[in-house]
């Protein structure tokens, strides 16, 4: 049976008013013809003509008389929930975060980051006190552009550590990986342009790349990295300008890049010319012979980028990016356009904490304790039927398949009734083909009180 008119005229009322939300049309921009819109739409020019008639009533567009009809200059505030696919709110990466971040302090494996409790509190007390005595403490001061130099020096033995050459010059610190991001994202990306990423892959980059107005196509991820077959055709199809990943430790799924297939993978960006922004804000938790795409390629064709929040403090805010030369500089005039300052504070305090050698006891010894922790969850998970896609070499993150009929968002939802924040599959893919699968934080999924919640709610 035909859909009614009223239907259809509210069809294209509201295809006009996602475009206009999501800044497709732009205050003063012209919209179709009746004619063009009916025929694009699939419907009667009397239902475009109903539909204009009502979108100019409620003030969104107007009519010229003589020239067609426009959007007017009232355009609502931007609104990331208005882009792209609508999904149930409960399954929502934002509302995800949120509920992480306003949630138990211990009945929380869904969220991405480690118990307070892991964290070295009292060395960064005496730190701050350190670092507060200090000449220039960096108090009241915004910093250098490119941010505190002797951290940039620390940097660049760390970084050097890793096979990669990034002298201070080509260092720039920021306030977080998410800004690091999004600085790049603004350095290297216009509206309109095509985005690699993984699926699933860490669902703030899908948010991130919504708010640069950019198209998403998620790759397949294998445990040793991404599916080079289907990204070739993708690359081939839709000549994209970046793939932006987790080479090492990926979110959500722990796996880390093979170097077989990181040596095809930088072959593959050099033939279809497309960039690559590595995220390895995970790195100190991995072992050596961690494969960097960075290193291998030699900071001409990869971006990357790291941060200390995950493994020292979130409200120590303090990231990098290590880029070639002749992008460092409109990088940073970025950086000073959207923020102006520096974390200078920030950025002394991680200083301190790598000088003194505190830093690398508490790494060392948090690599030990996610060890056990992976270990322990991953036997939980198994006991109630649960399965691992892959058993990860390092990290806080664990990839659980559920069993045949059980939806992860599903029982996401049921389960948050008693106060229990889980990470579903599918917010982590841009397919929406994880369906079966749940992001468990091994740091987090220390109470029995989780998984036996877990068994009721399976059963049930």
């Amino acid at each position: 049976m035909a859909e009614s008119a009223p239907r259809l005229v509210e069809q294209v009322m509201a295809s006009i008013t996602r475009r206009i939300a999501a800044r497709e049309l732009a205050s003063g921009a012209k919209l179709p013809s009746i004619r063009q819109l009916a025929a694009s739409q699939g419907v009667s020019k009397s239902t475009v003509v109903e539909a204009y008639d009502r979108l100019a009533g409620d003030g969104a567009i107007q009519a010229r008389p003589g020239s067609g009809f426009y959007v007017t200059g009232r355009t609502a505030p931007f609104a990331l929930t208005e882009v792209g696919r609508r999904i149930d709110r409960a399954i929502d990466p934002l509302w995800i975060m949120r509920q992480a971040l306003e949630g138990d302090g211990d009945q929380r494996p869904g969220c991405g980051w480690l118990p307070e409790s892991w964290l070295p509190v009292d060395s960064i007390r005496k730190a701050l006190r350190t670092a507060a005595r200090g000449a220039g403490a960096g108090l009241v001061d915004y910093g250098t552009p490119l941010g505190f130099p002797p951290l940039r020096q620390q940097l660049e033995r760390r970084l050097g550590e890793r096979g990669i050459a990034a002298p201070p010059s080509q260092i720039l610190l920021t306030e977080s990986g998410s800004q690091a991001i999004d600085l790049v994202c603004r350095f290297l990306l216009a509206p309109g342009d095509t985005v690699l990423i993984d699926d699933p892959c860490y669902f703030n980059f899908l948010s991130v790349l919504q708010a640069h107005r950019v198209q998403a196509h998620g790759v397949p991820q294998t445990p040793d990295g991404p599916d080079l077959a289907v990204m070739e055709q993708l690359a081939a199809r839709h000549r994209p300008k970046l793939y932006l990943t987790n080479a090492s430790l990926q979110n959500p799924t722990g796996a880390s890049l093979a170097p077989a297939q990181a040596f095809r993978l930088l072959k593959l960006a050099e033939e279809q010319d497309f960039l690559i922004l590595e995220d390895d804000i995970f790195g100190d938790f991995a072992g050596e012979g961690t494969v960097r795409l960075a290193a291998l390629d030699g900071l001409e064709r990869v971006v990357y980028l790291g941060s200390f929040s995950k493994t020292l403090s979130a409200s120590v805010r303090c990231g990098y990016i290590a880029a070639k030369p002749e992008w460092v500089e409109g990088l940073t005039d970025l950086k000073l356009a959207t923020s102006f300052g520096n974390a200078d504070l920030s950025a002394r305090l991680v200083h301190q904490l790598l000088t003194d050698g505190s830093y690398r006891r508490h790494v060392e010894g948090l690599k030990t304790r996610l060890a056990g922790a992976r270990s322990e969850t991953a036997r939980r998970l198994e006991a109630i039927g649960c399965s691992l896609w892959t058993e990860p070499r390092g990290g806080m993150f664990l990839w659980a398949c559920l069993p045949d009929g059980i939806d992860s968002a599903d029982l996401s939802r049921k389960i948050l009734t008693e106060d229990i924040v889980l990470a579903p599959g599918n917010v982590f893919s841009i397919s929406q083909s994880a369906g079966r699968y749940l992001r468990f934080n091994a740091a987090q999924s220390a109470s029995p009180r989780i998984f036996e919640a877990l068994a009721r709610a399976m059963a049930d």
